[in-house]
């Protein structure tokens, strides 16, 4: 089984970086390998994808040595598992509010002794049966994340129970969802939605899990040392809509060449 980049660089002490992903076609995939992001997040709660193209984008990503995030529709165990078995190195699972939900989470995404994960290692993550058993179950606890997002405040006020609960890796800590809830929509910055970040980091750090960024950026060593192991640096819609915009803006503001004056200036 191929191990997690992301792990590898907090291992070693870095920031992983990564995008998020709302189109859906491998090439935009294989764009951010080129450009050396090490993890892409793929939504499948807010995005129309099936379970074959996005095994595609995972591919992709497999071939640039990055990471692949899927974001799960809330629902039954095999929404959890099946980005696992399709190649993916993490999965996040959105809105968890209670301990017990992200046990059940847990217990649902991860084999023997740490869970109860429902064993086919005929798929991708198992190279369809081409390694030893034991191996895949072993390097599946040890190589594929888990990360739970917080984003109410229902969450934050029990996040340091969910901290302690053994068996996954991360909290991403969704200032969008939370401000909105708060009847703060869009104000990511303000200070209750800090306040809420910091105690999401707290109860990370203090339960040796690791935290993703998201609307939150500064130096990867002052971002290491707040105990962030992967920060996600923009999306990739805004980027070209932005992109696009300059290309527009830039053509509709350049100043007629000499010919253009020659051509039609007395029409």
């Amino acid at each position: 089984m191929r191990a997690s980049r992301i792990l590898r660089e907090v291992r070693s002490g870095k920031v992983a970086s990564c995008v998020k992903l709302n189109l859906i076609d491998s090439r935009v995939v294989e764009l951010c390998g080129l450009s050396g992001f090490s993890a892409v997040w793929m939504d499948n709660e807010h995005v129309p994808n099936d379970w074959l193209n996005l095994e595609h984008m995972i591919r992709a990503a497999r071939l640039y040595d990055m990471d692949a995030i899927v974001r799960v529709a809330k629902g039954d165990y095999s929404d959890l598992i099946k980005p696992f078995e399709a190649g993916a190195q993490a999965i996040m699972v959105p809105h968890v509010e209670s301990a017990a939900e992200a046990k059940k989470i847990v217990e649902m995404t991860r084999f023997h002794p740490s869970g109860k994960r429902p064993l086919d290692g005929g798929n991708v993550d198992g190279r369809f049966c081409q390694i030893p058993l034991l191996d895949y179950l072993d390097l599946a606890n040890r190589e594929q994340l888990v990360i739970l997002q917080i984003e109410s405040m229902e969450a934050v006020q029990n996040v340091h129970e969910i901290a302690a609960v053994p068996g996954f890796d991360c909290l991403l800590f969704g200032p969008g969802d939370f401000s909105h809830r708060i009847g703060l929509a869009g104000e990511i910055h303000s200070e209750v939605v800090a306040e809420a970040r910091r105690a999401v980091e707290i109860a990370a750090k203090e339960n040796n899990k690791f935290c993703m960024a998201v609307g939150y950026r500064e130096d990867p060593q002052a971002m290491f040392a707040r105990g962030y192991g992967i920060a996600s640096l923009g999306a990739d819609v805004v980027t070209l809509g932005d992109g696009f915009r300059r290309i527009v803006e830039d053509f509709d503001n350049s100043p007629p060449t000499l010919a253009a004056q020659v051509l039609y200036g007395s029409r």
